[in-house]
């Protein structure tokens, strides 16, 4: 790694390449996993009162409608506010720029974007380095499943983030780069952003896109240990002669001890857009933070053991571009509600992602059009108390439903089922998703859950592989399969309110007053996102 040439860090997951990130992220890794609950420092203050914004003239840079903190992903949001006539900025602690490392995507959410009216078809044709089909789901020992068109795209986000930036800015945005926030102190009337660099803004609301560590995350959380966490190692190679299809999972047949315990290894594959020969190559485990969880220094050991069999490469014939790591946490009780006036989390820092997933990019897409409005609306009508505010990050039981999946895919110390247990159940899984169609197993292949289908797959898993059920009590035990049942009927709620009810009341929303009509509309994007019910086929 000292002797890869990589350039500085960017912000965002997987926007540092070096040893010496690593162990910096490592230390933080092990600090999380060794200590209790710890109050963290209080980021976000309260004042009494108004504080005008003539208050502020002889401190204040500019004044806004909004400030946006984190621009990786925040950028996105922040063009979509502009596009509707909102005075934005956004505060970056780097230089905002994208990472080297492409994201991989689907063009079915990429499109999204278009429809929000931030990206052109033209824009997603420049910024995809790499396209490629078909795209397995592996599970070693037991089969494969071939699909086409998911997870299929290589996008740059270097060149993404740099359109981005230049639409931002020409539609009025602003940008303070390599500027830190230091602290926000709120007022009835307005919200005061502090930077370290001594300057201070304000707006109107903030929004925090400061990603999975965000200060102000910790805050509300009271310091709390995630629920699980995803530990991702990879590298970028050339020298790959066979690089023409991706691998959206591969799992391993067994369970491996690393450190003082057990981790199940799973990989992912794809062509990367800056030659014929170079492929990204990603290994990945769920864990539950707590003292003797591997490091990342650990995994990537592995990696190295490992990826050259499930490549059929030799190391030696590689060139190693770079080496990609990152943590992923995850909490159950999310997405995170507004805990304070003026400020919403968005993004990794809301939680909206799903549990398995480790990676934020496909999920902004998909909620992007929602919130964007939301926000817009909330605005437009001083909507910006902590409870209408966290009417854009409500309750989605089809996220939470998710929570199961990832506390089965992850191996424990002491499990009382096979070491190919995680293997099998997956392959029965897929399997009989295949079974019952597109409509069943694309959108979870895009971290969808659905109602009808899930059914669906729960209902011919019993059928095919009965036995297989008291291998899962065993697995997971009967509280959180008490939990998962009671998200579960709750997903089943919400679709048929989202059918059934939102065409009932939906033609009635604009004879309500303002405030009813906004939370109206949020309740019914509620029903309709937490049943995974904007999800369209292609």
């Amino acid at each position: 790694m000292e002797k890869i040439l990589v350039s500085g860090e960017v912000g965002g997951a997987g926007g540092a390449y070096s040893y010496t990130a690593l162990k910096r992220l490592d230390q933080l890794w092990s600090t999380i996993c060794s200590t209790a609950s710890q109050e963290p420092k209080k980021f976000v203050t309260r004042a009494p009162g108004s504080r005008n914004v003539s208050d502020l003239n002889d401190k204040s840079i500019d004044t806004f409608d909004v400030l946006v903190c984190g621009g990786t992903l925040g950028i996105f949001l922040a063009a979509a506010l502009s596009l509707k006539g909102h005075r934005v900025a956004i505060v970056e602690r780097n230089l905002l720029k994208g990472r080297e490392q492409e994201w991989n995507i689907s063009r079915k959410e990429l499109l999204e974007l278009v429809d929000v009216g931030i990206l052109t078809k033209d824009d997603i044709n420049q910024v995809t380095a790499a396209k490629f089909n078909p795209n397995r789901c592996g599970f070693q020992g037991k089969g494969e499943i071939w699909v086409e068109d998911i997870l299929n795209l290589g996008v740059s986000p270097a060149k993404l983030i740099e359109i981005m930036k230049k639409r931002f800015i020409s539609l009025g945005g602003v940008i303070f780069e390599g500027c830190s926030v230091s602290s926000i102190c709120l007022y009835d009337d307005v919200v005061v952003l502090e930077l370290a660099e001594e300057k201070i803004l304000s707006s109107r609301l903030i929004i925090d896109a400061m990603g999975n560590f965000s200060p102000l995350v910790k805050q509300i959380r009271l310091g709390r240990k995630p629920d699980g966490v995803c530990l991702v190692v990879g590298a970028c190679a050339r020298g790959f002669t066979e690089n023409v299809t991706s691998d959206i999972i591969y799992s391993s047949s067994s369970v491996k001890k690393v450190g003082d315990t057990k981790a199940h290894y799973f990989w992912e594959a794809f062509p990367a857009g800056s030659g014929q020969a170079d492929r990204t190559t990603y290994m990945f485990t769920y864990v539950e933070p707590q003292p003797g969880c591997p490091k990342l220094e650990e995994l990537l050991e592995d990696y190295w053991d490992l990826m050259p069999a499930y490549q059929g490469v030799s190391l030696d014939g590689l060139e190693i571009l770079r080496v990609i790591y990152g943590i992923f946490p995850t909490y159950r009780d999310s997405p995170l509600p507004a805990a304070f006036n003026r400020i919403l989390q968005f993004g990794d820092a809301s939680g909206i992602q799903s549990p398995v997933s480790f990676g934020g990019f496909g999920s902004l897409t998909r909620h992007l059009g929602r919130l964007s409005t939301g926000i817009d609306e909330a605005i437009n009508g001083n909507f910006l108390d902590s409870h209408s505010l966290s009417l854009l990050n409500p309750y989605m039981p089809n996220l939470s439903a998710s929570w199961l999946f990832q506390r089965a895919m992850s191996a424990k110390k002491e499990d009382d089922v096979s070491e190919d247990f995680i293997n099998e159940l997956l392959y029965i899984n897929f399997r009989c998703m295949q079974r019952l169609g597109d409509p069943v197993l694309r959108p979870f292949l895009q971290d969808v859950i659905q109602f009808g289908p899930l059914v669906k797959t729960l209902g011919l898993v019993m059928l095919t592989k009965p036995l297989i059920i008291p291998s899962i009590f065993r697995k997971v035990g009967v509280p959180v399969l008490l939990d998962w049942f009671g998200h579960f009927s709750m997903l089943g709620v919400y679709t048929f309110l989202s059918i059934f009810v939102d065409p009932l009341i939906r033609p009635w929303i604009n004879s309500f007053p303002t405030k009813t009509k906004y939370e109206m509309r949020r309740h019914l994007d509620a029903w309709k996102y937490g049943a995974g019910l904007d999800y369209k086929q292609q």
